[in-house]
């Protein structure tokens, strides 16, 4: 389905929507499901890119925050206006919140399996997420996954819809190429819970675990990468298309994973914590992240 959904041209002057779906044999319904663009305006799309360069300073800004950054830019919308275009952008605040993030109805309770867990080794845990990124007068997004231990970006995948498959895809293909974690983390956003990547996960046995109430540090890994990615290079290079933007994106990982120091690590980069602590038979207690509670 979710293929020949791929194959539904909008923009094509001969040929309608519904027509195309008739023809490839899938409800018009599916093509304009939940997760398919919203065709937002030109001012909402503008709100967000600057929504989204002021996250990436000022991570702790809420949704009367960012209200009042957009008046100085001369884009007035509301409060609750404002938090909605925050929630499909996938960014909140990192201050302390009654509640960090809303998961599916109808969908289990994912158990939060972090705390007090000592990280001591690579593919122990992975945390990933989803970010939105600003594209000429539109967005995509952007799946990615780290190793908490190393912190090495195991796996991405930059796409143009939000729905949970394009998550699945970008799990399973890190799989392929970085085996199997025990853990992979996330927060509890719908894209999580949906029953296809609860699926995916099961499939290969790896336990799922999600963030808790006021547990808006658990992600912060991810979350931090996503920002310097935005700070120290999106928002410094420009980029006319996905294709350029997916060569942009692929630069700055090879950069970050091999390249990049961590005062974190002993001053080393991420390639070199991951590769030699899957080649270690015995890693050193000192070397082991501790997220006590």
């Amino acid at each position: 389905m979710e293929s020949k959904k791929a194959l539904v041209d909008r923009e094509n002057p001969d040929i309608t929507v519904k027509r195309q779906c008739e023809l490839l044999g899938i409800p018009r319904s599916s093509y304009y499901a939940k997760g398919k663009p919203k065709g937002f305006t030109e001012e909402e799309e503008r709100a967000m890119k600057i929504m989204d360069e002021a996250h990436a300073e000022n991570s702790y800004y809420g949704a009367r925050s960012h209200m009042n950054n957009l008046a100085k830019n001369g884009i007035r919308f509301g409060r609750h206006h404002v938090a909605r275009l925050m929630e499909h952008m996938g960014i909140r605040s990192t201050a302390p919140q009654p509640k960090t993030s809303t998961p599916a109805k109808k969908h289990p309770k994912i158990p939060y399996l972090l705390r007090g867990l000592p990280i001591r080794f690579p593919n122990q845990v992975w945390a990933t997420d989803i970010t939105y990124v600003p594209l000429g007068r539109g967005h995509v997004y952007l799946s990615a996954i780290i190793d908490l231990y190393s912190r090495f970006i195991v796996g991405w995948r930059l796409h143009d819809t939000i729905e949970a498959e394009e998550a699945v895809v970008c799990m399973e293909n890190t799989i392929e190429r970085r085996g199997c974690p025990a853990i992979s983390n996330s927060d509890q956003g719908s894209t999580y819970t949906a029953q296809c990547y609860i699926d995916c996960l099961n499939r290969h046995n790896v336990r799922q675990s999600m963030d808790g109430v006021r547990r808006w540090a658990d992600n912060v890994f991810i979350e931090r990468w996503f920002r310097n990615l935005k700070h120290d290079c999106i928002y410094q290079t420009e980029y006319k298309n996905m294709r350029e933007l997916r060569h942009v994106i692929a630069e700055y990982v090879e950069k970050y994973n091999f390249r990049r120091i961590h005062s974190s690590l002993d001053y080393a980069t991420p390639a070199e914590w991951y590769f030699s602590g899957l080649n270690a038979i015995n890693l050193p207690d000192n070397k082991g992240m501790n997220l006590a509670a």
